[in-house]
């Protein structure tokens, strides 16, 4: 290949370079605002804290990290308790609980009738 064909598109060739180096830039930056808007430390360019916290600070933060964590681990049993459920329902007989569920809403049924019943021989 010659050069002299890529010589008319050299600027949009320039341009895209500049371009993809601003958006690396822009990157950046939103990727330390982020850091610092969720708490996270600033890291240096070699992996070392740039504002390293206080032991209090860090041991605070351990322990609540650490109520949050137990506390999202309880959720987590319910919630695998729940899906159990869910699947003993879902892997169930589907005409097995057709059928109690039908009979539950006749007896419903029964029931109101029953009790309209009564009420027309009070009246």
């Amino acid at each position: 290949m010659q050069l002299e064909i890529f010589l008319p598109y050299i600027g949009w060739i320039i341009a895209a370079g500049f371009g993809l180096g601003a958006m690396g830039i822009l990157a950046s930056f939103q990727t330390t605002r982020m850091k610092i808007k969720n708490g996270y430390p600033l890291e240096g360019m070699w992996g070392q804290s740039l504002k390293p916290g206080t032991d209090q600070q860090t041991a605070h933060r351990v322990t609540l990290l650490t109520q949050e964590n137990a506390e999202l681990r309880a959720e987590l049993g319910s919630i695998k308790d729940r899906l159990a459920n869910v699947e003993r329902i879902v892997t169930d007989g589907g005409y097995h609980l057709g059928a109690e569920i039908d009979a539950l809403r006749d007896r419903a049924l029964a029931n109101l009738a029953e009790s309209q019943g009564e009420r027309s021989e009070v009246q």
